[in-house]
């Protein structure tokens, strides 16, 4: 029987092998054997190597093999003894050895000592000689230039993205192996990847980055977005110099320097296997949980080395990448780098808490990247407390729609069915909830969620569904509530057959038709849709992160001509509307599950699983609660069926059988039946195999398999077409509304002492202390910086939904002014909101009325000419003569020269007097 060290001496030959070497014992020494020569036991000055490695001829490393277990961490100085002892006679690169590797079979570790300050890093395998040839012909090493990269070119950047840029460049100096990198959505995450690609592959000359997306649309985006990429400085977009690849087959194009791709679609092409294209087109965020908890584990791949890739960049992946994936991940001799908006506990540990940079979703609204949001909520009777659908009211006969064909038929109910909100469009599908739910939303999307419009362009709606099955009903739906035709409504979902899903993307992004899309995932996440205003959940969402990705699809900005393109009685897009059917905003969501946790599998798998082997305890109590399910779904004739091929068993009889295998009492019970009361532990283990084998013997019996998933897959859904629902409630989100105000009021009790602009309208001091724009635009900013992330309009809007009453008018856009009717409204100064021209305009009015009583008269020229300075003080809260001629709205009427002429020589104190009397 081998030792373990020669166990582990056989791994390692077998993988020295699959990377391209000859290895040889010392009696076949031939070093030019072949490009790379790896030779057993060779001799130095101080010892015996266990492998050395011949590049080209001559020694460049070594390998120190160690038995399984060995903890590597300490072993690199007992190779290094090795690396600078050769003898003078001997081929070499370099007076001392260059690479080296300490490796059990099962961990190799690798350090290359041309990098500055090298470090031992794991790798899952050995470099191809022709790496490390290519390696020590190179002037400098990859960890080299990234240490040496030149200054930024920040032209066409956000501030965001040169952050992101400069901390990652920064991480990748300091040699980190992850560095994780938060945009906000809509922040331009990968106009920020091909940045950071342009500059890695120019300066660093990396090889080949590797950018994993979400599912295959998303990759198509990418693509584009790397297509239109123009480098700062350069003369040709990304493409006209590098080969961008999207993979849609099994072979990395040797000559591309970007390749996208799915997660999915690289973990098949390691595995030597074809992909299902549909396997690439669902979004993991949630479904991932729906995949077996384990996948089979990967070996090497002489057709894909280690060192393919020198980068990997992980764009919004779902968790599962970080866990049940990240094999695929750490196959690779490569940096990885993460882009997300929402990172999680389960992220920010994979990347070793290392984020080098953040910019979230509020400061994002704060600087005008994105927009904010509101809730609106409705609810409806059976959407709250579902429904029954009476034996009488029926004439016992209910339609049946089969999941899988859509075929109706009739089938007769024995008892009222009564069905839960959890049940409502899985199992039982209740058109006039649908219906209720859109003709809530027809009704106040003129009146309360966007008044200002004429009403003939419904704002771009975005609608998320349960399924497929779900997403149909609902597309009906709306084209009979909103009375329009099949243009008006399209369903976006992976299984549209007469339409391409790329085809209505882009429709419903640039064009007027559709208005509406509903969609189950294919669009939550990722994809580009900036004219959408309303977001519709009709399904519960149990992901934090998932949550915040579909909410995402919202927030967008966009020009307002480009607005106007699609929806052209629309202004500007300053907010989106979250309309909350189900209660999604108000449920708890998953934030943080552990790694290891055991994910839930399909039906089909679990099936076949039992039917393997499988005899845990947690998934023979899974397929139990499925079966039991399922036969309160069928119809007689479906158990007949069953019961025909599993010798009289019903489902819940099979599900019955499992339970009371798994039972502890009924497993003390048979044991004491069969050995007594006091059994061996081997006793008590034979007992409890036998009785689980005997449950699951039915699953090992292909006929039953196939029968119970052809049956599963049909599950029809009951359509209650009785049930008449009511709207229960329709309203805003004022949760959303009282937390803004409270953090603004926060914020202004913290920086009351700080703040020249606070300052003085909290102690009112405008006698001995005039505002200034400098003092407001100052507040502007601290109000946008964290924690608070304020704006001036979304506080406004929050005022407004808490107490319309006390509110006049809406804030004039990006005018800072309007800080201070907001503050002085805050601290009670201020018994109505209104814009501050309005303040503004009555004050000037009562300063022209003690003018006159002062027997001071103004000519038609000089009140006009008073009216211009009133409203750009307005605007700005000060005014001085040098504004005359550097604003336009002066400038134009003759600068300060045609002002002292029309107002006389005293028109510096005039302006003093205006603006004290303007701005009291």
């Amino acid at each position: 029987m081998p030792t373990p060290e020669e166990l582990a001496r056989q791994k390692i030959d077998d993988l020295l092998e699959k990377a391209g070497w000859v290895i040889q014992d010392k009696e076949q020494f031939n070093r030019n054997a072949s490009l790379g020569v790896a030779v057993r036991e060779f001799h130095v000055n101080t010892g015996e190597t266990d492998y050395m490695l011949f590049v080209e001829g001559k020694a460049a490393g070594v390998v120190e093999a160690k038995k399984a277990g060995v903890t590597l961490s300490g072993v690199a100085e007992q190779s290094e003894k090795y690396m600078s002892a050769l003898p003078e006679h001997l081929a070499k690169w370099h007076n001392n050895l260059v690479f080296d590797y300490e490796s059990t079979g099962d961990e190799t570790f690798f350090r290359n000592l041309l990098d500055p300050k090298p470090r031992s890093r794991r790798v899952f395998a050995f470099h191809k000689p022709e790496t490390l040839l290519a390696w020590l012909k190179d002037d400098a090493t990859l960890r080299g230039r990234l240490s040496r990269m030149p200054p930024l070119i920040t032209d066409g950047l956000r501030d965001c993205q040169i952050e992101a840029i400069d901390g990652l460049e920064q991480s990748l100096a300091e040699s980190q192996p992850r560095s994780l990198i938060q945009l906000a959505t809509g922040a331009g995450k990968t106009f920020t990847a091909c940045s950071f690609s342009y500059r890695l592959i120019k300066h660093a000359k990396a090889k080949r980055i590797l950018f994993l997306v979400d599912r295959n649309n998303l990759g198509d985006q990418t693509l584009k977005e790397y297509q239109n990429f123009q480098p700062p400085g350069a003369a040709n977009r990304f493409t006209d110099t590098y080969i961008v690849q999207q993979l849609l087959s099994r072979q990395i194009d040797p000559d591309a320097k970007v390749v996208i791709t799915t997660i999915q679609r690289l973990y098949a092409q390691l595995q030597g296997k074809e992909i299902d294209p549909e396997d690439e087109e669902v979004s993991a965020f949630e479904t991932w949980q729906s995949e077996e908890g384990e996948i089979t584990p990967i070996s090497y791949n002489p057709e894909v080395p280690i060192e393919t890739f020198d980068f990997i960049v992980t764009d919004e992946c779902h968790r599962s990448i970080y866990g049940l994936w990240r094999q695929v991940l750490e196959y690779f001799d490569a940096s990885i780098i993460g882009l997300t908006a929402t990172p999680s506990k389960h992220t920010l540990g994979f990347f070793n808490q290392n984020l080098v940079a953040e910019y979230p979703y509020d400061r994002s609204v704060a600087d005008g990247v994105n927009v904010g949001y509101e809730i609106y909520r409705i609810k409806t009777r059976v959407t709250e407390d579902g429904s029954q659908v009476e034996v009488g009211e029926t004439g016992f006969q209910v339609p049946v729609r089969d999941k899988r064909t859509r075929a109706i038929r009739y089938q007769e109910l024995d008892a009222d069915l009564q069905y839960t909100a959890k049940e409502l469009d899985r199992s039982v599908v209740a058109p006039n909830q649908i219906r209720t739910v859109l003709q809530a939303y027809k009704q106040k999307v003129f009146t309360e969620l966007f008044p200002e419009r004429s009403g003939e362009w419904l704002p771009k709606t975005l609608i998320f569904a349960k399924d497929d099955n779900h997403a149909e009903e609902i597309v009906h739906a709306v084209r009979e509530v909103f009375g329009e035709g099949n243009d008006f409504c399209k369903k976006i979902t992976y299984r549209n057959t007469g339409e391409k899903p790329k085809e209505l993307i882009k429709s419903f992004r640039v064009d007027p038709f559709p208005r509406v899309a509903v969609t189950v995932d294919m669009i939550a996440t990722g994809t580009d849709i900036k004219p959408v205003e309303v977001l519709i959940f009709m399904r519960d969402v149990k992901s934090e992160g998932y949550y915040e990705q579909m909410k995402g699809r919202g927030v967008r900005s966009i020009p307002p001509a480009d607005l106007k393109a699609v929806t052209p009685d629309a202004r500007t897009k300053t907010r989106f509307i979250l309309i909350d059917a189900v209660g999604v905003s108000e449920t708890k969501k998953n934030a943080s599950q552990p790694l290891e946790r055991k994910k839930g599998i399909s039906f089909d798998k679990l099936v076949d699983q039992i039917a393997q082997g499988r005899r845990d305890e947690e998934a023979l109590s899974s397929l139990a609660g499925r079966l039991a399910a399922l036969d309160r779904n069928l119809n007689d004739e479906d158990r007949a069926r069953i019961a025909e091929e599993t010798g009289g068993k019903r489902p819940r009889d099979l599900a019955n059988a499992l339970l009371d295998a798994i039972d502890v009492d009924n497993q003390i019970k048979v044991i004491n039946q069969t050995y007594g009361p006091a059994p061996t532990p081997e006793q008590e283990k034979q007992v409890v195999e036998k009785l689980i084998d005997y449950a699951c013997e039915p699953f090992d019996v292909a006929p039953v398999r196939n029968l119970l998933k052809d049956i599963k897959k049909q599950s029809d859904i009951i359509i209650d077409e009785t049930t008449t629902d009511q709207l229960t409630h329709a309203g805003f989100d004022l949760m959303h509304a009282e937390a803004k105000i409270a953090s603004f009021r926060s914020f202004i009790d913290e920086n009351k002492d700080e703040l020249t602009a606070l300052q003085i309208i909290y102690n009112q001091t405008y006698a001995t202390n005039r505002l200034t724009h400098a003092a407001i635009k100052e507040l502007a900013n601290e109000m946008k910086n964290p924690p608070h992330h304020l704006l001036a309009a979304d506080i406004w809007q929050a005022y407004k939904r808490l107490d319309a009453s006390s509110v006049r008018g809406a804030p004039v856009d990006q005018q800072l002014t309007e800080l201070v009717s907001l503050v002085r409204f805050a601290l009670g100064y201020d018994k109505v909101l209104e814009p501050f021209a309005a303040k503004v305009e009555q004050r000037f009015n009562l300063w022209i009325g003690r003018e006159k009583k002062a027997g001071r008269d103004y000519t038609d020229e000089q009140m006009a000419w008073l009216r211009t300075i009133a409203n750009f003080v307005a605007a700005n809260a000060e005014i001085e003569p040098r504004d005359f001629m550097e604003s336009p709205s002066l400038a134009e009427q003759g600068g300060v020269l045609k002002a002292r002429e029309v107002l006389g020589t005293g028109l510096n104190d005039m302006l003093d007097e205006l603006q004290g009397a303007l701005v009291a």
